[in-house]
């Protein structure tokens, strides 16, 4: 017995130390705080955000609402008032919200109010509802002392109408910001604006951790251009463009709606970190399931998750190339990083 034992312990001495498994009990260090959102435009609303995260006690549900309202009041921008109407002509809004406590509020189909975003956390704070829509959306707003704005389409916006106008023909485009890249000179992911300064976009989504450890999420939308009056993409809908578990981590999404709510997909990216993914391979098990549900068709539309855990861990996956998404960890370090993709 003695004789076993001794040979045992050199055995074990014998071992290779593996640096890189933790001991056991030993906590993962924690990146915070910090935000990511989509596309290249999130870097200014990483920012805007940023005036939040940068205090001790600045909260997570702050921070992505002022990253939200921050792109919605660009009124050239093609989220908020100044997106592509549907095809009657009309704007057509879409928002939620989501804190680190399961609380959470969404609008749909919202006209004439700048700032969805904030409607959508006043149904969350002040009701016992989750989701508003249309008329009665609009009239809770004007209760609650959000102003009606003039129904005009901006500069953009009236232009690619009248130019969808001649064919009024429906074919979403796969990467909006990417097209437009294709015409800037200051690199594939400049800051995505028009010649005018307004950005080329259509939904922000965007999650943050801040100093206390807490997440909370948020995405806005015009929606797809040109659509049919009364659609209704996953930006609102808590569970597809949005979901965010304070045990877990936090998620949104851009792109062809649709196909995000066939999957409920930002909910099923934080089950697969749930089960210990990271967050780029929970985005990517989510796009294969997507693709799966009919390959063809997935190589025509584009949907883009990203993801960030509990420990300050981000990540993202994407159906096509060309979808890129935000990071920001301190004022004035914005960088955009470019998303692997299941087609190549």
């Amino acid at each position: 017995m003695n004789n076993r034992r001794s040979f045992l312990s050199k055995a074990l001495l014998s071992l290779p130390v593996l640096s890189s498994v933790p001991l056991f009990g030993q906590k993962k260090q924690v990146r915070k705080p910090i935000v990511i959102s989509t596309w290249d435009s999130g870097i200014p609303v990483n920012e805007a955000a940023f005036e939040v995260l940068k205090h001790k006690d600045g909260r997570a549900l702050d921070a992505v609402e002022q990253g939200a309202r921050h792109i919605e009041n660009q009124i050239n921008c093609c989220v908020g008032l100044g997106g592509n109407p549907d095809r009657d002509g009309y704007v057509t809004l879409d928002a939620s919200i989501m804190d680190d406590k399961m609380n959470c509020g969404a609008v749909a189909f919202l006209e004439d109010i700048k700032n969805p975003i904030s409607v959508a956390r006043k149904v969350m704070e002040t009701t016992p509802h989750v989701f508003l829509v249309g008329e009665g959306a609009r009239a809770f707003a004007l209760k609650n002392g959000f102003k009606a704005e003039p129904k005009e389409l901006s500069k953009e916006a009236e232009k690619a109408y009248k130019k969808w106008l001649k064919k009024s023909e429906y074919k979403p485009v796969k990467n909006i910001e990417l097209e437009q890249n294709k015409a800037l000179k200051n690199g594939p992911f400049a800051p995505n604006r028009f010649e005018d300064g307004s950005f080329n976009h259509d939904t922000m989504g965007l999650v943050a951790l801040d100093q206390a450890g807490n997440l909370s999420g948020a995405c806005t939308t015009s929606g797809m251009g040109f659509k049919l009056r009364g659609r209704v993409g996953d930006s609102p809908i808590i569970g597809a463009g949005l979901y965010v578990d304070n045990e877990v981590g936090a998620v949104t999404s851009s792109g062809q709606g649709e196909e995000v709510i066939r999957i409920a997909g930002s909910h099923l990216v934080v089950e697969f970190m749930r089960q210990g993914k990271a967050p780029e391979e929970a985005c990517r098990l989510a796009i294969e399931r997507l693709v799966k549900i009919n390959p063809e068709k997935a190589r025509d539309f584009q949907v883009g998750f990203i993801a960030l855990n509990k420990y300050g861990e981000y990540g993202s996956y994407a159906v096509n190339p060309g979808f890129v998404f935000s990071v920001t960890t301190e004022p004035g370090n914005g960088k955009v990083i470019e998303t692997p993709s299941y087609f190549k």
